[in-house]
């Protein structure tokens, strides 16, 4: 029998257990500091929570895993979420506790499907929502947490990228194209194409101008878009109150002194979201992004709730994150010089656990270990501590030597991490 895995699906060895429990645990700790609030949803919902007034792009829409529910006589389609916000919304409008400002965590995965399976199908996020503020601050909130959770695992050089898909949005409105040709444009953005907007003739010079500083703007300070008031101001006034958003944002980042990039084209991902986005990227690798969704849940029928959110991409993260694994590495083996002496060996196992360390019996087989303690054959002769590479040798008397001895030459505790 030729055993596989599924195409697009990993598996998850202890190694990459360890780095995904060291992710989840700083993503916790910082979203539990500010004040955020652990849900975590269904992995099958109903599709057409997904395609109420395209909440999701028709690319995304084309690689859900969709099957129908069936009951014997009827059946509803469902699928394996491909998002997670928009299930977070489903939850805060189904749910019983439905509170004025509600903030919002997961770590959870979202599938999609591709044709090769060279591509993940599964993929797994920290994700946060904040639903029910309208306020620039709100979405700084998010950003700066983001980056508290990636200054916590030790990451350097990450670089905020922001654009506005409001600011995009009117600006269309000013070429007065048709729907359709709006749509299509705003996907190809969406999908990270800035030139998209650059191919576009504008109706007027001032438009055609705005639009060429808008896709090259590479600023990171407020002044940049201030340069773009006067042209919109009289070409696109439907823009200002985009722009003006825009600017608060970058003023409060400014004030925190966080460095940003802005990018027009740094929206990828969802039609849903309708004001500020952003990315976090480290190199050329994006390993979060999030941004505002004001017309979300409203089109889930949950009345005028703003709202905004992100995700940190975890597979990624494991990738860059050095860091040595616990267990089998800081494993002390317990032996016995008496053969059948289960039950000592059981006991100082159990001591040496609640002490914090990493502890196993010999069991015949066991290779990787950091230290081992051989219990006497018979009272009176010593425990033997012994490294695995057998440099350090150490005989003590008893079992609080063993546990003091332990402590001095600083066996690694495992972390409640």
């Amino acid at each position: 029998m030729d055993l596989q895995r599924c195409k697009g699906m990993r598996d998850w060895l202890p190694a990459d257990m360890y780095k995904f429990r060291q992710i989840e645990s700083a993503f916790r700790h910082s979203c539990l500091k500010w004040g955020y609030q652990e849900i975590r949803t269904p992995t099958l919902e109903y599709l057409y929570l997904f395609t109420a007034a395209g909440t999701l792009t028709p690319q995304m829409l084309s690689r859900v895993y969709s099957f129908l529910d069936w009951d014997g006589w009827s059946g509803e389609r469902v699928v394996l979420r491909p998002d997670s916000t928009i299930p977070a919304a489903r939850l805060l409008l189904t749910g019983k506790q439905r509170q004025e400002l509600s903030r919002l965590f997961y770590v959870q995965s979202v599938f999609s499907f591709e044709e090769t399976g060279k591509e993940a199908r599964e993929r797994w996020q920290c994700g946060v929502e904040l639903m029910g503020s309208d306020e620039p601050a709100a979405d700084v909130e998010l950003m700066l947490l983001g980056l508290d959770v990636l200054h916590a695992l030790d990451f350097r050089g990450v670089e905020l990228k922001l654009s506005h898909l409001g600011l995009v949005r009117a600006l269309l409105d000013g070429f007065g194209l048709k729907t359709e040709q709006k749509t299509e444009i705003l996907d190809r953005v969406l999908e990270g194409n800035g030139k998209a907007l650059t191919d576009l003739k504008p109706p007027t010079p001032q438009i055609g101008r705005a639009l060429s500083l808008l896709v090259e703007l590479k600023g990171d300070a407020p002044g940049f878009l201030k340069n773009l008031q006067a042209i919109l101001s009289t070409s696109i006034p439907g823009a200002i109150p985009s722009l003006n958003n825009f600017i608060k944002i970058t003023e409060f980042l400014s004030f925190a002194g966080c460095p940003y990039q802005i990018d027009i084209a740094a929206g990828k991902g969802f039609e849903y979201y309708t004001g500020a986005v952003f990315q976090f990227c480290l190199g050329n690798e994006v390993i979060g992004a999030g941004g505002r969704y004001n017309e979300l849940i409203p089109l889930l029928g949950g009345g005028n709730v703003p709202a905004s959110g992100f995700a940190l991409y975890i597979e990624p993260l494991m990738a860059g994150l050095d860091v040595t694994p616990e267990g089998t590495e800081q494993l002390i083996l317990i032996t016995s010089g008496a053969k059948d002496d289960w039950n000592s060996r059981f006991a100082l196992a159990e001591e040496l656990r609640a002490a914090g360390y990493a502890a196993g019996v010999d069991l015949g087989s066991q290779t990787h270990f950091h230290w081992q303690v051989s219990i006497p054959a018979s009272p009176g002769l010593p425990f033997i501590l012994t490294d695995s590479r057998g440099t350090r040798r150490l005989q003590l008397n008893s079992v609080p030597e063993v546990l003091k001895a332990l402590e001095e030459i600083g066996a690694g505790k495992i972390s409640s991490a």
